[in-house]
């Protein structure tokens, strides 16, 4: 039973090769390389250098390996440049998805799992969000993912398509093994950002916003160690292949930190103090988001394993350090 895994070059997307891998798993990865890396993942996996938008491509590599299941990461991902680029964020993130899903329709590919967002939720009514909220997205971003939800479960009423949505809530941390983590120089995600600036590879971070009605005046957000993320991948394609419906789940913590919360505490652990500027809100930041996640906990039998944020920040900043000395 090979799986496809799209976006495998990627941040969470190497890390699910490395998962499936450690557990004896067959897969083959697509990816363009626009923000992945060849050497993000093991040479041996068969790999594709291609768009999930190329129907001909995915048709190919479903018939060639056999592929019985997808896991979809490729995607575009950073709220402000979604505003900005609408159009590009619903090419790549909404209508590639949309032929990615067809081709393994007609490809008979049984099981499906979509990387989606807690950006779909907008600024929820309620904290912490469940599954069932109203999605409200405040940005082009959240809405793309959205609709690619939307595709998926009207195609699991027509097709024998089963499918788990995964919405995550904000991934950080490395490989514990420190085979991988996240590697795009111009990454937006705050603790990379936090520890590349301790690192002195930035010469001052920035924090977007300090008026928002919060404890702090500072966004809060459930960061969620990537590797008890793809942990939870795992688990909903065990679900799915023991027979499980389609559905849909949080993949967080259940508890959140401001943005000065996240900054103090890796100025704690690299012994750095750094330089912090503030200024304005970004478009399409919510105030607060933080996951119920009983679900996955309870359905996909999920259990996280690095639910502490000292340690998810160690691990970026191990990974940075990594990094670095292998781009000097």
């Amino acid at each position: 039973m090979t799986v496809l895994i799209t976006g495998g070059a990627g941040y969470i997307g190497s890390h699910m090769v490395y998962e499936l891998r450690d557990a004896g798993a067959d897969m083959v990865v697509l990816d363009n390389l626009s923000t992945g890396f060849r050497w993000a993942f093991p040479e041996d996996v068969p790999f594709y250098e291609g768009d999930t938008g190329n129907f001909d491509l995915v048709r190919s590599i479903i018939d060639r390996h056999g592929i019985e299941a997808i896991i979809h990461f490729a995607a575009s991902i950073v709220v402000p440049d979604s505003v900005a680029d609408p159009l590009g964020y619903y090419r790549n993130n909404t209508a590639n998805s949309r032929t990615l899903i067809e081709a393994a329709v007609k490809g008979g590919v049984k099981h499906f799992i979509f990387s989606s967002t807690a950006a779909v939720y907008g600024n929820p009514k309620s904290v912490p969000v469940p599954e069932d909220a109203a999605p409200d997205p405040m940005s082009p971003y959240g809405s793309s993912k959205l609709m690619t939800e939307i595709i998926l479960r009207d195609t699991g009423f027509a097709h024998p398509l089963k499918y788990a949505v995964l919405r995550y809530f904000n991934v950080a941390g490395a490989d514990p093994q420190m085979r991988t983590g996240q590697s795009t120089p111009a990454a937006t995600h705050l603790i990379k950002v936090a520890v590349q600036t301790a690192l002195g590879l930035r010469a001052k971070m920035d924090v977007f916003g300090t008026d928002y009605p919060t404890p702090d005046g500072t966004c809060i957000r459930d960061y969620i160690h990537v590797s008890d993320l793809v942990r939870a991948h795992s688990d909903a394609l065990r679900y799915l292949r023991a027979g499980g419906g389609s559905a849909t789940f949080n993949c967080g913590y259940g508890r959140g930190f401001s943005v000065l919360e996240v900054i103090d505490t890796v100025k704690r652990v690299s012994g750095v103090d750094f330089r912090v500027e503030t200024g304005p809100r970004r478009p399409g930041d919510p105030a607060q988001i933080v996951a119920a996640c009983n679900r996955a906990r309870e359905v996909l039998n999920w259990t996280p394993r690095f639910d502490d944020l000292p340690t998810i920040v160690a691990d970026a900043l191990k990974w940075e350090q990594i990094l670095h000395a292998r781009n000097s």
